[in-house]
């Protein structure tokens, strides 16, 4: 009997199980270029929420810490999460009190729906594509058995057209539609994997952006009643 390699079980498949294939390949490829590029934004994320969060606390000026956030920009150094929206709650509260016709309660107000807006900007940045690898980590499984119904179906279809039934016959048919659950299931696991994990990582990053956003309204509402 001859040995088939599943390199020719793929190459000797039929056109629409080799399709099914094709398409799980790509899948799984565009998916595995998600789950590095999400975890190389998202442990940039984290990295820098512990960063900000020691020079934040550590007794600096806010009109400093934002000017160093100003010049860092300049030298084309990127501000990540929680930087934004210190900046954008600052900025508007700065501007907003140099208008002597707002009352407290207004420029408050204006701090804080700046902070939502650059929050809602961050936590969509976190979650882009994270669709994408819950798309692929249930549907590839129901791709893959598509190919194993059509695997089976053609092995079926060669017993029809043979006067013996042999495994030679149906063998290679089942062996084509058998890889195709298996490329199924090698493009979901990884993606369910790390969807589930990114979910839980940008779970954890947006809370300490919310946690953040609430202790640094409490400083400048201490700040603009103390004056």
């Amino acid at each position: 009997m001859n040995e088939l390699s599943p390199l020719q079980l793929i190459l000797g498949a039929s056109i629409e199980v080799q399709l099914v294939m094709l398409i799980l390949l790509l899948l799984s490829i565009v998916s595995w270029v998600m789950i590095v590029q999400r975890w190389l934004v998202l442990s940039a994320s984290l990295k820098g929420v512990t960063a900000f969060e020691r020079r934040f606390w550590s007794g600096i000026d806010l009109s400093q810490l934002y000017k160093e956030g100003s010049q860092m920009q300049k030298e084309d150094i990127p501000l990540v999460g929680m930087e934004n929206i210190f900046r954008a709650g600052f900025k508007e509260f700065m501007r907003l009190r140099q208008q002597t016709t707002v009352d407290k309660e207004a420029i408050m107000e204006g701090a804080q729906r700046a902070m939502r807006v650059a929050y809602s900007r961050e936590e969509e940045k976190l979650e882009k594509h994270l669709s994408f690898l819950a798309t692929v980590g249930s549907v590839s499984p129901y791709i893959g058995l598509l190919g194993t119904v059509i695997g089976i179906m053609n092995a079926f279809i060669g017993l029809a057209n043979q006067a013996q039934a042999t495994l030679q016959v149906v063998a290679p048919n089942i062996a084509e539609a058998l890889i195709a659950t298996g490329l199924g299931l090698f493009a979901a696991i990884p993606a369910v994997v790390a969807f589930n994990r990114y979910t839980s990582d940008v779970d954890n990053v947006t809370s300490s952006y919310i946690t953040f956003s609430d202790e640094f309204s409490s400083i400048l509402h201490r700040q603009i009643h103390s004056n």
